[in-house]
């Protein structure tokens, strides 16, 4: 299986994504990679590590996601692989549960939410988002 990490959804993968059926509440799956350096585009904190420039827009992005009605529902540290191989290791899993597409379209798109994606860009080396539904 290969990967291929995006810090972003090309227009046509967020198009494709936020215009799908809604079908109400549903869980993002965050896999993140951490650079070994924050890299901030205006060079500012070269000494800060991508995990904790990270860390800053995860403490942010409780509230953008608060304030559309989602919750954060778990986030941790990957430790090690029990079953399977991989070439490397995630870093990270954020788990976040939406009202809906919509509710989180709003949040990708408020003003606060844009001001915190700095942080994001300058820790992340690479993410995989995924969409998950309970089943029920």
């Amino acid at each position: 299986m290969k990967v291929v990490n995006h810090l972003h959804p090309s227009p046509e993968q967020a198009k494709a994504f936020f215009s799908g059926a809604e079908d109400g509440p549903m869980c993002m799956v965050n896999l993140l990679k951490f650079k070994d350096k924050a890299s901030y585009a205006d060079g500012s904190e070269p000494e800060l590590s991508g995990r904790d420039a990270y860390l800053r827009y995860g403490a942010g992005v409780q509230a953008c996601v608060a304030a559309v009605g989602g919750k954060a529902r778990f986030s941790g540290m990957v430790t090690d692989l029990m079953l399977g191989e991989v070439e490397e290791l995630w870093d990270m899993v954020a788990i976040v549960e939406y009202p809906s597409r919509a509710a989180m379209l709003q949040m990708v798109q408020s003003p606060e939410y844009q001001a915190i994606t700095k942080h994001r860009d300058a820790g992340l080396a690479g993410q995989l988002n995924i969409r998950t539904k309970a089943q029920g």
